[in-house]
C-alpha cells in the first residue's frame, strides 16, 4: 500500500481533466524561484505559462508513454519496451526514423501510479506527432503521405504517426484546448495555409496543392501553396501556425 500527501490535493494545484486512467494537473505558480527568478515566474503565471503533468492510473489500463517521460512512479509498477520479438523491434525502428517519433515507447502496467514529466504546453485528452502517451491497446502506425508534394512543400512530413483503436490518448498542444477549433467536413474539403492542423481523421486525404488553379493564379493571390484536407472527418486546428 502507499499514500501520496501534497500533490494533487495541493492548493497551488488545479486538476484540469479527468479522463478514464488520465488526470492533468496544473501548477498555479511556481514556487522554487529565487529573487534573480521572481520576476520571469510571476509573469508567466499571469500569461498562463504554467507547469502542466499527466498522471496515469495505472489499474485502470496499461499506458504507453514517450520515451524520457516518466518522472515517478509508486506501487507495483512494470515496465516493458514493448517489443515483441525482433519483427516488431526493426518495424517500430522503421516506423520511428520517418515519423520522428522515438523509436521505442515504454509500456506501464500495474496497480500503481505513473507521473509523468512536468511540460510548459497544453496537454489535451482525445478520446478518439504531438504524442505524449496513451492507453497501450491503441495500435501506432507510420502514415504515408498520399503524395510527394504533401511531404516537401507541406512541413508535415511524409510520414506520421497514426493511432487506431479503443482508448484515450494525451496529446501535447502549443495551445490551450479553449483555442483550438474543431472543423468537421461531411465529404467536403478544407485548405490551410500554414503549419496549423495538430491532428486529423485518418479517414481524411491529406495534400499539398496550389490556392489557385495556375500558379499565376497562386503568386498572385498571395497564398501560394496550401495544405487541403479532403474527405469525411476531423481536423484539430491551432489558432496560428506552430
Amino acid at each position: 500500500m502507499y499514500q501520496i500527501s501534497n500533490f494533487t490535493e495541493n492548493d497551488d494545484v488545479n486538476v484540469l481533466v479527468e479522463f478514464g486512467a488520465f488526470k492533468v494537473i496544473e501548477w498555479k505558480r511556481d514556487l522554487s524561484v529565487t529573487e534573480s527568478s521572481a520576476i520571469t515566474a510571476y509573469f508567466a503565471s499571469e500569461m498562463n505559462v504554467r507547469r502542466r503533468q499527466v498522471i496515469c492510473d495505472l489499474s485502470q489500463a496499461p499506458i504507453t508513454v514517450q520515451a524520457g517521460a516518466m518522472q515517478w512512479s509508486v506501487g507495483n509498477v512494470n515496465t516493458n519496451t514493448g517489443v515483441k520479438g525482433a519483427g516488431d523491434f526493426f518495424g517500430k525502428a522503421l516506423r520511428g526514423s520517418v515519423t520522428g517519433e522515438s523509436a521505442i515507447k515504454p509500456e506501464y502496467e500495474g496497480p500503481g501510479l505513473l507521473v509523468l514529466e512536468p511540460t510548459y504546453r497544453y496537454i489535451i485528452v482525445l478520446d478518439d506527432g504531438l504524442f505524449l502517451a496513451c492507453y497501450s491497446s491503441l495500435q501506432h502506425k507510420a502514415v504515408m503521405r498520399s503524395n510527394i508534394s504533401s511531404a516537401v512543400a507541406g512541413n508535415e512530413g511524409l510520414f506520421n504517426l497514426g493511432i487506431q483503436g479503443y482508448g484515450a490518448l494525451c496529446l501535447e498542444s502549443p495551445c490551450p484546448k479553449e483555442e483550438l477549433i474543431e472543423v468537421t467536413l461531411d465529404n467536403d474539403e478544407l485548405k490551410v495555409d500554414g503549419n496549423m492542423a495538430l491532428a486529423w481523421s485518418g479517414s481524411l486525404n491529406f495534400t499539398v496543392e496550389r490556392s489557385g488553379k495556375s500558379l499565376i493564379g497562386s503568386a498572385a493571390s498571395g497564398e501560394g501553396l496550401v495544405n487541403v484536407y479532403r474527405g469525411t472527418g476531423k481536423v484539430l486546428l491551432a489558432p496560428t501556425t506552430y
